[in-house]
């Protein structure tokens, strides 16, 4: 899966907690995401005057921007704990300190191959047309 392709699933995708995302589709959507926060921060930077300090009533295009991405992002993360046979309720762990790194960890993984019990592998299903 491209770049592009990403984008468009993890759109196509919004609140799609189910099913299973290829390592390539979750990776490029984080990157997808990191690009938008960059960019919404230096539009903000650049429209509106900081004070003393940041925060989000300083960067509203930003802060839009995260609320906007924070469902598929989700949603992602889970699909992509799916295809490394895990349950999506794995990201809560991630509140804790330690749980971000072995979360990290699995989101490296490879899949598992063929089926598994969320269903078919991410690329022997292709995304519908947009």
């Amino acid at each position: 899966m491209n770049f592009g392709q990403a984008i468009r699933s993890g759109f196509w995708n919004y609140i799609n907690f189910s099913g299973r995302a290829s390592r390539s589709e979750y990776w490029f959507w984080i990157l997808f995401t990191v690009l938008v926060a960059i960019a919404t921060e230096i539009l903000d930077a650049a429209i509106f005057v900081y004070h003393e300090g940041l925060s989000p009533l300083n960067s509203p295009l930003n802060a839009l921007s995260t609320l906007v991405l924070l469902l598929p992002t989700l949603a992602a993360a889970a699909r992509r704990l799916h295809d490394t046979e895990r349950s999506g309720w794995w990201l809560a762990f991630g509140l804790t300190g330690i749980g971000i790194l072995l979360l990290l960890y699995w989101q490296y993984q490879e899949g598992t191959p063929g089926a598994n019990r969320f269903g078919p592998e991410p690329f022997a299903k292709r995304l519908s047309p947009v």
